[in-house]
């Protein structure tokens, strides 16, 4: 079976094709179409026009290339670039009118849930206890568990590029202030979140994310050219160092650090100290770097549990327009079954 996945993030439209053989989506194609929504999304706002009919292009293309590698209509999401626009509906509406690709966004606990599960299947039943950051542009998700599934999820607004508009529009470099501002902000928002991941006491930690896998280049872990099954880890103690470093330089200079791209320069200080302030407050001294997130959890979840969960997320989507809102630091009710 060949199936594919489509991810609307705030910079890029990405597409996995996977064949499904053995429970296991092993990739057969990927493509990406840079499309940079959260520089024309400002936190709060409405999705423009224009990057609408962007959105509806690169969508649109990447349906068509699933089709050309023999999968069916891709299963498509948008993340929190979208979800928290006031116009949401009307975009995902537009989506689905001009490219019959029934495009959805999830709530932010959901997307932890299926993150999770993508880690979880990544790093096996060894690592025992699991906890996961996974940092996006415009939330932060946290998750815990020891199954299939998490125990303990919750999403928070506090993705790199929401904080660094929030914090440091205007500031290149930003000021001491700032800077100090964002940390109370992150600690503040993940007090009980980071109590709660303490008293778990998780064998092993993970973190998911462009930002993250940027992050852990940035400190010393091998380039991604190494592919996917080399080990990577990011140390706690490595990260504040890398904030100081980042800190001092403004976003042109970023770009030219090892693993910071020039698109996410910008946001790479804010996405440092939230990775940092995080793994602090959870007492969490180090991070090993999955590459299986969020688009390997879904692609799980249609393989583990059939089509019919993904039917339903759309039927949702059209009734309502939207897959449902996202709580801050909420804990959801499960969208599987047990663990097992």
């Amino acid at each position: 079976m060949r199936m594919s996945v489509v991810d609307v993030g705030s910079n890029t439209v990405r597409l996995v094709v996977a064949d499904a053989e053995g429970g296991v989506p092993l990739p057969v194609h990927t493509a990406k179409w840079r499309l940079r929504l959260s520089e024309q999304v400002p936190p709060g706002g409405d999705v423009p026009e224009e990057a609408v009919q962007r959105l509806c292009r690169a969508v649109a293309a990447a349906a068509r290339t699933a089709e050309r590698w023999g999968a069916a209509t891709p299963l498509a999401f948008a993340t929190a670039v979208v979800r928290s626009a006031p116009n949401c509906r009307e975009v995902l509406r537009t989506v689905r009118a001009e490219t019959g690709v029934p495009i959805c966004t999830l709530p932010g606990e959901v997307e932890a849930e299926l993150t999770f599960l993508g880690a979880r299947r990544w790093m096996g039943w060894r690592s025992g206890p699991l906890a996961l950051l996974d940092i996006g542009g415009g939330s932060l998700e946290v998750a815990f568990g020891r199954g299939r599934l998490p125990d303990f999820v919750a999403s928070l607004p506090l993705g790199a590029n929401r904080l660094t508009h929030e914090f440091f529009h205007g500031q290149d470099p930003p000021s001491a202030e700032s800077i100090k501002a964002l940390r109370r902000k992150v600690r503040h928002q993940l007090r009980d979140v980071s109590a709660r991941i303490r008293w778990e006491g998780p064998r092993t930690a993970v973190a998911t994310s462009r930002t993250f896998q940027q992050l852990s280049r940035l400190c010393g872990s091998a380039p991604g050219r190494h592919g996917p099954f080399v080990e990577r880890e990011l140390r706690c103690a490595d990260l504040g160092e890398a904030v100081t470093r980042l800190a001092a330089l403004p976003a042109n200079q970023r770009s030219t650090l090892p693993g910071i791209s020039a698109p996410r320069a910008t946001q790479s200080l804010a996405g440092a100290l939230v990775g940092h302030t995080t793994m602090k407050l959870a007492g969490l001294k180090s991070v090993t770097i999955c590459p299986w997130a969020i688009r390997e959890g879904v692609l799980l979840r249609h393989i583990e549990d059939g089509p019919a969960w993904w039917s339903e997320v759309t039927r949702d989507v059209e009734a309502t327009g939207s897959a449902g809102a996202s709580t801050p630091g909420a804990v959801p009710l499960r969208i599987a079954a047990p663990a097992r």
